[in-house]
């Protein structure tokens, strides 16, 4: 019995060593799993995304677009010393000849005929105008008519065979999506940059006085003012103007005046060589909340009358400073821009109905609209 005992215990200390031995190296063999499946955990995950595929090149569209975009090259002829004219000065200082002021931007072949779209700040006080095809032909140029306020102006050039851009419809641009900016930087030579559209309707920036900018990322540098941007297809989305930069080079943030603008000031320089525009003669500033709340006014959207020109339009209308204007020609206006563009768009001669918030008191007044005085471009 005691033998029995013996051989028992033996066999039940390899028993359990055993099953030790395969806890810790082989776990698996003691899991309950007849299939033998090992188990998975299902996960449900959303479906991915794919976005659009970018094509991998824009050749076709800056092969499109470049032989419309060309090099300007300007000149004015130097100003003359007055002191030049006194003997005794040139006795002690000799003859001084004074260098030509030479400028250079770029430009947009719009028509087959040879109109030019370009910045009025490339050619402004230009006595000499040579325009630069891609091709390496040469010309010179003549000024159709300019238009400072959006910084604009229409050139003429007398060649055969002249490639021309297509219009795009800018109206249409969305914040991301790609263009190309074409122009002579720094005078190196054509050059093409993309990027993609950061902002639209950019104004307040001092530039111009009607200012609704596309804003890009796209290097635009000195000398490429005047020349085109793009969109993928190579149509013709804008005219590069300016650049905001501390340094005078690209910061990633060039403007653009938008193709619709540029349309519409070409063709109406090139019918009446001018743009007409109306006019009635106030001094604008925008509403604040805080100025509704000072004037008690029951309103928060217009634009406050801080000047009313002596016998303009809106004077013998009966606008008085300290008026809000509030809608012009049924039209809701909200800032200065608004009211500046909603007045511009009238035509001089006509009458317009201008809605007016006078304290607790909103009036409508006829205004006989005039047209919109030149004026000089400051320098930038």
């Amino acid at each position: 019995m005691r033998k029995t005992w013996l051989i028992f215990s033996q066999a039940v200390t390899v028993a359990v060593a055993a099953l030790f031995v395969v806890a810790t190296l082989k776990p698996e063999w003691l899991q309950r799993n007849p299939s033998g499946v090992v188990p998975t955990i299902s996960v449900t995950e959303a479906p991915a995304v794919t976005p659009a595929a970018a094509p991998s090149s824009y050749s076709a569209a800056a092969k499109r677009a470049s032989p419309a975009v060309v090099n300007i090259a300007t000149s004015k002829a130097p100003t003359r010393n007055p002191q030049m004219e006194d003997p005794w000065f040139r006795f002690f200082f000799g003859e001084q000849g004074a260098q030509p002021q030479v400028g250079l931007g770029s430009g947009v072949i719009v028509s087959s005929e040879g109109y030019l779209l370009t910045n009025n700040h490339v050619i402004e006080g230009a006595d000499d105008i040579e325009v630069m095809l891609s091709d390496g032909r040469k010309t010179s140029a003549k000024v159709v008519g300019s238009d400072p306020e959006t910084d604009l102006a229409v050139l003429k050039i007398e060649l055969d065979k002249l490639p021309a851009v297509t219009f795009g419809d800018s109206d249409a641009l969305e914040v991301g999506d790609v263009v190309l900016a074409i122009g002579n930087p720094f005078g190196v030579g054509q050059t093409v940059t993309s990027g993609i559209i950061s902002a639209l309707g950019r104004n307040q920036l001092g530039i111009n006085t009607f200012e609704n900018f596309i804003q890009t990322d796209a290097a635009i540098n000195p000398g490429n003012s005047g020349g085109a941007l793009i969109d993928a297809g190579g149509n013709l989305m804008g005219i590069n103007t300016a650049i905001y930069s501390r340094s005078g080079g690209n910061m990633g943030i060039g403007f653009a005046i938008p193709a619709s603008t540029a349309r519409q000031v070409m063709e109406s320089l090139i019918r009446d060589g001018q743009v007409t525009r109306g006019w009635i003669g106030v001094e604008p500033q925008d509403l604040t909340p805080e100025m509704a709340q000072t004037f008690n006014l029951p309103v928060e959207d217009g634009v406050l009358i801080t000047g009313v020109l002596q016998g303009g339009p809106a004077q013998q209308a009966g606008v008085r400073p300290g008026d809000v204007v509030v809608a012009v020609a049924g039209k809701p206006v909200k800032s200065t821009v608004q009211l500046l563009n909603a007045v511009a768009e009238l035509k001089p001669g006509s009458e317009a109905e201008i809605g007016v918030q006078r304290g607790s008191e909103s009036i409508e007044m006829r205004v006989k609209v005039a047209q919109r005085p030149k004026v000089q471009r400051q320098l930038r």
